[in-house]
């Protein structure tokens, strides 16, 4: 039992400093980008071998020896490049063999610390990568290259800030850091039951409720949270149950949260914290990447909304009774001001702070919101506990962000990110949509199992030049390849927000996964739209435009959304989905020729299926989609 305490407050202890030298060194702007990294980073890197086990079966209330001597020497190593930071500049490109040592081993240990915290997927990309750079003379065609030595690769990722030290650890030991402490905070004055509670009073008496209080809780915990996964555990615990309570098969109920919360990491003002790492690479204002977002964002939510609606309508899935239910202005006016931080970043990010100045301005008004009722107030000790949990949660997106490093450190050193983009264009022909359609496929099998900020570092790095090359815009390219890699989360075979759900709800993983792809339809459709259009990224747009584009994609969607689940208002055949399907997809299509034959053949559809003997819902058997 002393043992078991004094592991807690070191771990405590080594989080509570790791807070202040990150404090400190923001603090420092001298400091230049990898120093500040090694100072940082060290310490937390040192924390995951602390409390993360290099296997199940050991316990975590004594400190295996392993672990400790790893702990050691991944802050030795950072330290190095603190130590002896004058020197390393000074023989840049001319390091030693001590040097390639320090790197060779800080490395080993950074893949060591992804095994055990991002697992093997992510772990598996970075090691085929670095595959990839050493046999370089022997791959065929296009991807041969001359070939990087084993000093050179090693020294390259651990001592450039093209490698494990670089934009994407950068972005996330400063900005992502103080946004999860922030989400952190806000889950800690309980914002997240508030969340679930205000849905369940907007639309919980609704058809199908508490499925569409899956979606809109999940898309309100989504501007905060930075895992599709780790939505559907905290949200999914609660509105799953209900779900499979009214009726609602259990693998469709997996289906929902798993859609609703794939869909959080698309909405703005985070996005997984993807958000800041798009502006530093496409080089553009915080506030732009937010605004580009928006529209995008909210036609998959509304994709989700209209085929959980239909679902319900199906079935003849009532909402749950309104005196069951808690009441909207009584909750507002108990624990409403728990919003105010939340509506107040956003307005600090509109009105141009920078994401830093904005997220500790929003740490302190957390906690001083939380003090405003009895009910909601956070003692020292939660304080303390927030910035603990905060500190652990920071831990993932830091090692996938350093593990990502190392294949951006391959694609600079090879040039295999231009290499494939020119395979792409040649395998389509330079055509656009071909070329969109292939990109699609790299994103999707390259985002398989990567957490959030990784996912996008990869898919931007290897599959995003391939568009910027045809003249898509820069960010519309991003974004594109950035939706494909999110969307692997609810693609069969590897769909890991599908597969979270289906543990919640007891269902069939694969069953899960492939209604979870169909509620998103929406995510497969509207990234070919917006690089078609950019005006639904507010790119070069006014607001008729907007407003047109906006309306016709509804319409579609709806379409699109009924041919899913194969109900309107009675039960579709075969020819009346696919009408559905068409039409809907016209109208999605930017054209006033598209839209007009969609119009013509969604009415046709909507007329005839009103034509249908059996209306009404059909009996639940189980069947699928």
């Amino acid at each position: 039992m002393h043992d078991t305490e004094f592991f807690k407050k070191l771990v405590e202890n080594i989080v509570m400093w790791s807070f202040v030298i990150v404090i400190a060194a923001l603090a420092l702007t001298i400091l230049g980008l990898p120093l500040y990294l090694a100072l940082t980073v060290d310490w937390k890197f040192a924390l995951i071998y602390l409390l993360y086990p290099g296997r199940k079966n050991w316990s975590r209330s004594v400190m295996h020896p392993l672990d400790v001597i790893f702990a050691v020497l991944s802050v030795a190593s950072a330290l190095y490049i603190v130590i002896f930071y004058d020197e390393l500049v000074l023989r840049a490109g001319m390091n030693t063999e001590f040097d390639f040592s320090i790197a060779f081993i800080g490395t080993l240990l950074l893949f060591e610390a992804a095994r055990r915290v991002v697992g093997w997927p992510m772990l598996t990309v970075a090691l085929f990568f670095m595959f990839y750079a050493f046999a370089g003379p022997y791959m065929p065609g296009i991807l041969a290259h001359r070939g990087v030595g084993v000093q050179e690769m090693f020294d390259h990722l651990f001592f450039t800030t093209e490698g494990i030290f670089g934009t994407p650890l950068g972005v996330s030991s400063t900005f992502i850091y103080l946004f999860i402490l922030f989400g952190s905070y806000l889950e800690a004055t309980g914002l997240g039951k508030l969340f679930i509670d205000l849905a369940n009073a907007v639309a919980g008496w609704a058809a199908g409720g508490p499925a569409k209080v899956a979606v809109l809780s999940s898309g309100l915990m989504g501007t905060v949270s930075g895992s599709s996964v780790a939505n559907v555990a905290g949200t999914g615990a609660f509105t799953i149950p209900m779900m499979k309570k009214l009726g609602y098969r259990p693998a469709f109920a997996g289906a929902v949260e798993a859609a609703a919360s794939t869909g959080g990491q698309l909405m703005p003002p985070v996005m997984g914290a993807a958000a800041f790492l798009m502006a530093e690479f496409v080089g553009v204002p915080y506030i732009e990447v937010v605004k580009a977002a928006v529209i995008p964002a909210l036609l998959y939510y509304i994709g989700v909304w209209i085929g959980v609606h239909y679902e319900a309508k199906k079935f003849g899935l009532k909402g749950t009774p309104r005196d069951q239910l808690p009441k909207f202005g009584k909750l507002f006016m108990e624990k409403g001001h728990l919003i105010l931080p939340l509506a107040i970043i956003v307005y600090l990010l509109v009105s141009g702070y920078t994401p830093m100045r904005a997220a500790l301005w929003a740490i302190g008004l957390t906690l001083s919101c939380s003090c405003l009722r009895k009910s909601t107030r956070i003692s020292f000790g939660d304080v303390v506990k927030g910035l603990i949990e905060g500190s652990k949660g920071v831990l993932g997106v830091l090692i996938a962000c350093a593990t990502a490093g190392v294949i951006i450190g391959v694609v600079t050193k090879t040039g295999v990110g231009l290499k494939l983009a020119t395979a792409l264009l040649d395998l389509a022909g330079g055509h656009l949509l071909p070329a969109m359609f292939f990109t699609m496929i790299t994103s999707l099998i390259l985002g398989m199992g990567v957490p959030t900020t990784a996912n996008y570092v990869i898919t931007s790095t290897i599959a995003a030049p391939a568009l910027v090359q045809m003249d898509v815009p820069v960010l519309a390219a991003h974004m594109f390849a950035f939706y494909f890699g999110i969307v692997a989360d609810v693609t069969p075979p590897v769909a890991l927000a599908a597969y979270a759900g289906a543990g919640i709800s007891g269902a069939d993983p694969m069953k899960t996964g492939f209604a979870a792809a169909k509620l998103a339809i929406a995510a497969f459709i509207v990234p070919y739209i917006f690089v078609l259009a950019p005006e639904l990224l507010m790119i070069d747009a006014t607001p008729f435009t907007i407003t047109f584009a906006c309306a016709t994609a509804i319409i579609g969607m709806w379409g699109v959304s009924v041919a899913m689940i194969g109900f309107c208002q009675s039960k579709l055949s075969f020819l009346q989905r696919l009408l559905f399907f068409v039409g809907g997809l016209n109208m999605i299509i930017p054209g006033a020729v598209t839209d007009a034959i969609g119009v013509a053949i969604l009415a046709v559809a909507f007329f005839w299926q009103r034509m249908n003997k059996n209306k009404g819902p059909i009996e639940n058997h189980g069947e699928d989609l």
